[in-house]
């Protein structure tokens, strides 16, 4: 600690910034009533500045000649350097153009599979062809969200899960129903209205754990209407699921994105789910802390599209 508290010390400069800047100026100008109408303050104030600069340097800096001022020697070697001080200073707080072809940046992002299936992967390619220099992490999902969030653990949460708008920022991206998936010829299988809700109660079930925020979705929803449901198997991901339906009876709720990605890889089949379950609202959640961040607003913006390209 005291290392680098002497480190610090060692940076910062003998005259406090407003001094060197009012120095700047006078140099410059060679006039104190030019450089006060420049600085918005009174004649006297850079007067008494100038004067506490010739102090701290030991050189009077500026002398009189004919009508007016002349930087001394001392003078003339600070004059370019303070004018680059001032210039490299003022571009520290100019916020520049943002073009995502330049920016190497990696971005965690917290999320389901489901998330990455209907947000992330839609977006890779794009994200791919006008930023190459971004990476994408993808983290677990967790009941902290606003935590990691506040933190700077993760940059964007895509979440499905219960949220306060009020301590974060969010993005709406889609609304979704969900589907009862089986086996090919499962009793289940056919028709095109809802299952029964006491049908899809006599069935043993797959469950689906997302997140340690929620363990059960099927579960939260129905409440005492879930009574009697048989969870035969859990698993935390979708990918795992084609195997353990295909081989048995079970029946496992998933959204109905993500049984279009499903049905891409094995013949499963799909029924709309109980009207009791309800429906699926999916956000993009962040933080005030990158609200304003052009990267991440980019980021965001690169998802939101993706999602909306996906449905």
């Amino acid at each position: 600690m005291q290392s680098c508290r002497n480190n610090w010390s060692s940076m910062i400069p003998p005259l406090a910034p407003n001094l060197l800047l009012t120095l700047a100026v006078l140099l410059k100008t060679k006039s104190v009533s030019i450089s006060a109408v420049m600085l918005g303050v009174s004649q006297p104030s850079v007067s008494r500045a100038l004067a506490k600069l010739r102090e701290a340097l030991n050189d009077p800096l500026l002398v009189r000649s004919g009508g007016g001022m002349i930087r001394t020697r001392r003078g003339d070697e600070l004059v370019g350097r303070l004018a680059d001080w001032v210039a490299a200073t003022s571009a520290l707080l100019v916020e520049k153009t943002f073009d995502p072809a330049g920016v190497e940046r990696r971005f965690r992002v917290a999320s389901t599979d489901f998330g990455v299936m209907s947000v992330v992967l839609p977006a890779l390619a794009a994200l791919r062809e006008s930023a190459p220099g971004i990476a994408i992490d993808v983290l677990p999902l967790n009941h902290a969200t606003h935590r990691s969030l506040a933190q700077g653990d993760i940059d964007i949460a895509i979440s499905g899960l219960d949220h306060d708008p009020s301590q974060l920022h969010r993005l709406h991206l889609f609304r979704d129903r969900f589907v009862c998936v089986t086996r090919p010829g499962h009793p289940l299988a056919g028709p095109a209205e809802p299952v029964p809700l006491d049908a899809f109660l006599a069935h043993p079930h797959l469950g689906l754990t997302v997140s340690d925020a929620e363990l059960d979705r099927v579960a939260t929803a129905l409440g005492s209407d879930g009574v009697g449901r048989r969870v035969a198997a859990s698993v935390p991901y979708f990918g795992l699921a084609p195997d353990l339906l295909l081989e048995g009876d079970l029946v496992m709720v998933v959204p109905s994105r993500a049984m279009d990605r499903l049905a891409r890889a094995s013949e499963l089949a799909a029924r709309a789910a109980p009207e009791a379950l309800g429906e699926l609202d999916y956000w993009l959640l962040w933080h005030e802390r990158s609200h304003r961040d052009p990267a991440s607003v980019w980021l965001r913006q690169q998802f939101r599209e993706a999602a909306a390209r996906s449905g």
